[in-house]
């Protein structure tokens, strides 16, 4: 398992642009095309601060999909429909004329009349600055949402009153803590519930603050309150506290984020009016019609810097150490025009803003997208999220999970307001699960401390009830928006318990979304074993898997509902894999740090593991000895796999033999050996060497290689050869004698092999021009003695 104080996951690169090879190469690995689990990953063991990982955040972005918005809507629709899994492609048609009166203002409730919406709509087009019309948009859409309430149409559910979303402002900071580290955001506006929505405006005692107009009864709870004495308390939340600025509200109860940004016309002439009438017609494409990275930036020139508005996207000092620009290109994104030829690889010039400022400065994709990986990170499980981003008069509607972000052409909800009212009348009908929260794995409080619970029925076991410490120091997080995104939490279980009994250190659930076209983890795991039962350099040095399960809910599901292209390619499923716990290779130091891994074993035996890095290995105490153990197989392959599977590439970017981090490495033209894997044994061994002292990570400044791991592949590359030229220049003086020469010796092998098959590819180039590997890469033994032998090796294995 991952390590807590450092790498928090298995895959700690930045996002990754697709790719390509070349056309006469053929493709021995996976091309590092999806890379998208993002440096945060390791929040802990980087020292990348959450507010650094606008780059990686912006590559995953520039990856986004497109489609059509009436393919989002009716998708959407389905899923709020009272038959989601029955196809019904009538839907939008039916609901764009459902929703006539009230775009018409022909409707009205106890509460409003829907001509409001109308009023607010001609007041939000009016110019001014961005936070002028927060407050005309959230009441053209509360008052819209209290008139759809009532409007039924056949095939579709009623609105979900356990959730009674409601659109409120914030435009305040909200906070989060992950691991070690803090992060502050601050959206315009957010969809709520509304008990979450009234929240932070009641005292202590359950009463209101300010000048709300309803009053509660206290000896009435929230889930049995009458339709009157609801209707009066989202009156008064509509009328006072919609449009004000809440205090702390929590990531967990958002919804969905809505950001705005306005142009200069907008800001200075005002939008085009509404028209008098609304009726159905069909979709008018939006200039533009999808909303690439950057597009405020090549609309609106840049003001007087004196002048700048927040509107203004511009460096973000995160760019400073990912080596990012924003000039730079961006290859493989459809619904951006940026292209790139290597991520995150010219050296960016160092922005002297604060970096706290660093959200106000970003594009607004890569902002909404920041809300997004806080919303992934505040709620276990969730499968996927809805944000919307509004430019003037148009908003598009960004789904984001797992596999990647998917985002719709833009709606003009002034001119259309029809399709706009559509949107507000399927998400008012959604369940918490259609808003991508798990129904399975739920949030429950212990002894004042947040868990989360979940009960699976086994063939074997019955029911298994898992209790997971989500708030234990030791939960490793994740950052980011799609990939695996690895989360390890300690569990307690009692029918795991009953079964195994009780461990000395207890239990842990490994929970990710693993690529559904890979071999499982558990499947390999199975391999493992097997081997493990004849080879005695494997027993004890694998990790034991207690019990697993997978969710078979793929993400590709909404993909082929909405048309998108190679809809299954790196489609995920969620897993939930629990083990005994075990303790972090961190915790060692360079003197205790040999110990069999059976790595080699397992690789001739067709276990290809691909993915050594320090969150991968770990140890336990068996009879007062240390007993070394490799760990996490999702990214690993078996020898009988017919090819490359996959469409994230295997690796830790910081970790990765040289080879593999040049451009034929990243497209897939390099096969994956033996010796890359014990080339990434030495790397990791020299970073704990070097950035560790007695288990505790070295403060900052005292620390190397920082910034390798928030590079891209072939500057990270680069940046290793320049440690291996000047390695002296890496020398602690705190450094036992015999560990920094057994390190020089190591690397000095590593470089003149290195060396050795530069010059005999340069002597000898194949027919078709591809990059032929000698074959005595297939002599394991033969390598590994090449560091075996070391005076170095000898002497540190005695220990």
């Amino acid at each position: 398992m991952s390590p807590a104080g450092e790498t928090a996951g298995t895959s700690s690169t930045p996002p990754r642009a697709n790719v390509p090879a070349h056309s006469a190469s053929k493709i021995e690995s996976t091309p590092n095309s999806r890379g998208a689990t993002v440096v945060s990953d390791n929040i802990g063991v980087i020292g990348v601060k959450v507010k650094k990982v606008g780059p990686w955040i912006q590559r995953d972005i520039e990856q986004a999909k497109e489609c059509k918005a009436d393919a989002m809507l009716q998708v959407l629709l389905q899923r709020a429909s009272s038959a989601p899994k029955t196809k019904q492609p009538e839907l939008l048609q039916k609901c764009l004329k459902a929703v006539l009166p009230v775009c018409n203002g022909q409707t009205s409730t106890p509460l409003v009349e829907s001509s409001d919406v109308h009023t607010a709509l001609n007041e939000y087009i009016r110019p001014g600055v961005e936070n002028k019309f927060y407050s005309p948009f959230i009441r053209a859409t509360n008052t819209a949402l209290a008139c759809l309430e009532d409007i039924k149409v056949d095939g579709m559910r009623a609105p979900v009153s356990a959730v009674d979303m409601i659109c409120q402002q914030n435009d305040m900071p909200m906070h989060q803590t992950h691991q070690t580290a803090k992060s502050i955001r601050k959206p315009d506006l957010v969809i709520l519930p509304l008990n979450s929505a009234c929240a932070p405006f009641e005292d202590v005692k359950g009463g209101k603050k300010g000048k709300q107009k309803g009053k509660r009864k206290d000896d009435v709870k929230d889930d049995k309150k009458d339709d009157t004495m609801h209707d009066t308390k989202r009156k008064a939340h509509m009328d006072t506290n919609a449009t004000a600025k809440p205090k702390n509200l929590p990531w967990k109860d958002v919804l969905a984020c809505i950001e705005f940004k306005r142009k200069t016309p907008g800001r200075t002439k005002g939008i085009k009016p509404p028209p008098s009438s609304y009726v159905v017609k069909d979709y008018v494409p939006t200039k533009p019609e999808y909303l690439p990275v950057d597009h405020l930036k090549v609309e609106d020139p840049e003001p007087n810097p004196s002048q700048t508005p927040a509107t203004q996207p511009a460096p973000d000092p995160a760019f400073v150490s990912s080596g990012l620009t924003a000039s730079q290109p961006c290859q493989g994104g459809s619904s951006s025009k940026r292209k790139a030829t290597d991520p995150l690889e010219s050296a960016a010039k160092k922005s002297k803003m604060d970096p706290d400022d660093a959200d106000e400065v970003l594009d607004v994709t890569v902002q909404t997208g920041l809300y997004g990986a806080e919303m992934f990170a505040s709620n276990l499980g969730v499968n996927h999220l809805l944000n919307i981003i509004v430019v003037d008069d148009v908003m598009w509607i960004w789904y984001y999970d797992r596999q990647g972000i998917i985002q719709c052409s833009g709606i003009n909800f002034i001119q259309d307001l029809p399709r706009f009212m559509v949107l507000l009348y399927a998400l008012q009908r959604f369940r918490l699960e259609d808003w991508g929260r798990s129904k399975v794995i739920l949030p429950i409080e212990v002894e004042g401390k947040q868990c989360h619970e979940l009960t699976i029925k086994d063939e074997t076991l019955g029911e298994v009830d898992l209790l997971l410490h989500t708030s234990h120091d030791d939960r490793v997080t994740h950052y980011g928006l799609q990939g695996r995104a690895t989360n390890v939490v300690p569990v307690t279980s009692q029918a795991l318990a009953q079964k195994y009994g009780n461990f000395q250190d207890g239990m842990v659930a490994k929970i990710f979304w693993g690529e559904a076209s890979r071999t499982s983890e558990p499947e390999i795991l199975k391999k493992v074993e097997e081997i493990a039962r004849v080879h005695h350099t494997v027993q004890d040095h694998i990790p034991e898997l207690l019990w697993h399960h997978v969710f078979t809910n793929p993400t590709s599901t909404i993909r082929e509902a909405l048309g998108v292209p190679e809809p299954t390619k790196g489609s995920r499923v969620l897993y939930i894999l629990v083990f005994p716990k075990l303790h972090p290779i961190t915790k060692l130091d360079g003197k205790v740090l040999f110990d069999r891994t059976g790595h080699l074993t397992l690789w001739k035996e067709g276990v290809y593991h691909r993915d050594v890095s320090p969150g991968n290995l770990m140890w336990y105490w068996k009879d007062g000895k240390r007993i070394g153990v490799l760990n996490d197989y999702d990214l690993s392959s078996l020898a009988d796999d017919s090819g490359p599977r996959g469409n994230e590439r295997t690796g830790t970017v910081p970790f990765m033999a040289r080879e593999l981090l040049t451009m034929e490495g990243q497209r897939g033209e390099v096969k994956h050996l033996y010796r890359h894997d014990l080339e990434s044994f030495m790397w990791v061994f020299a970073w704990i060497c070097l950035r560790y002292r007695q288990g505790v990570l070295l403060p900052r400044r005292l620390r190397p290689f920082d910034e390798w791991a928030t590079l891209g592949p072939i500057a990270c590359g680069e940046k290793k050869l320049v440690f291996l030229n000047n390695m002296t220049a890496s020398a602690p003086s705190d450094m036992d004698q015999v560990t920094w020469d057994f390190l020089v010796d190591c690397f000095l092998v590593l470089k003149k092999d290195t060396d050795n098959r530069y010059y005999l590819r340069l002597k000898r180039p194949s027919s078709s021009g591809e990059y032929q590997q000698p074959n005595a890469d297939s002599d394991f033994d033969a390598f590994l003695s090449k560091f075996t032998s070391l005076e170095g090796w000898v002497e540190l294995s005695k220990l």
